[in-house]
């Protein structure tokens, strides 16, 4: 897909397992995309596949796996090679951290953070995280809201580290009745309880990011970023808009188009999230 010029173009997508989505030929959607930073959540797989499926000679892999054998795990890959916009990242990250700061998570494959330097000589820090899709009454909310609580703290801390931060990934909770097709159905379902959803209202209310792909469609249902496998959820889109870009207030202004990469049919996705792509004017 062409892009205006000194574009950034960043893609996230939760790949449900990387092996699975790789068989399912998501490596013909990533060559065609070109994607200047791949942000990917649920990769479940091992270091050593990761890098070969993904091939260290095309990207800068970080990738923080998780102890959980086949659970969550989160990767910033950069393109290690110009694409026609030039070397707007210059085969970067130049400082990395796999930790939200809470050693609970310290091995939880949930969150890990990339800086770059721009052409400007500003800072740029992107995170690819992965919120824990919860279960109501269960530790599995616990860990969730522990984790969200995490990040109301993380936020700030890297607003003030980086002139421009973008925090992407599966975030597992629709800010907005507008994020969830059948949103009467599941008020009381992990993903949309008032609890989770006030996180978000700090998230881009007090702390300060604005929710790029949001601002750039306006207010209106979806687009929708992950369906269930179940029934006909895809083919009628009932699905949930559950996957960010969060940005600080300049990035977010230099965002100039966003995409929800859906599939033309249900058998061929890749997975059962979609990615978001969007492009950053620098």
């Amino acid at each position: 897909m062409s892009r205006a010029a000194k574009t950034l173009r960043v893609a996230s997508v939760n790949v449900n397992g990387i092996r699975a989505a790789y068989r399912k030929d998501m490596a013909t959607w990533l060559a065609g995309r070109d994607v200047d930073i791949l942000c990917l959540q649920e990769v479940r797989a091992p270091d050593t596949i990761v890098r070969e499926l993904l091939n260290e000679d095309d990207w800068n892999i970080l990738h923080a796996e998780a102890a959980a054998k086949g659970r969550a795990g989160v990767l910033v890959a950069t393109r290690k090679h110009p694409n026609a916009n030039g070397e707007l990242l210059k085969n970067q990250p130049v400082a990395t951290r796999s930790t939200i700061g809470d050693d609970y998570f310290a091995d939880a494959g949930r969150w890990v953070e990339a800086d770059y330097t721009l052409p400007t000589g500003e800072t740029l820090t992107v995170v690819s995280a992965y919120v824990h899709s919860g279960e109501v009454g269960t530790p599995r909310q616990d860990d969730k809201y522990r984790f969200l609580d995490r990040m109301l703290v993380r936020l700030p801390e890297l607003a003030q580290h980086s002139d421009h931060v973008l925090i992407v990934g599966d975030l597992n909770v629709g800010h907005t009745e507008l994020d969830i097709k059948n949103w009467k159905a599941n008020q009381k379902r992990a993903g949309f309880l008032p609890e989770e959803r006030a996180y978000f209202d700090k998230f881009f209310g007090d702390i300060g990011y604005e929710d790029v792909a949001r601002k750039l469609a306006g207010e209106v249902p979806g687009p929708y970023t992950w369906w269930s496998y179940r029934g006909k959820a895809f083919d009628n889109d009932a699905g949930w808009r559950i996957d960010y870009h969060m940005a600080t207030p300049a990035l977010a202004a230099k965002a100039v188009e966003a995409t929800v990469d859906r599939a033309a049919s249900y058998d061929e996705r890749f997975s059962d999230h979609a990615p978001l792509v969007v492009d950053y004017q620098l």
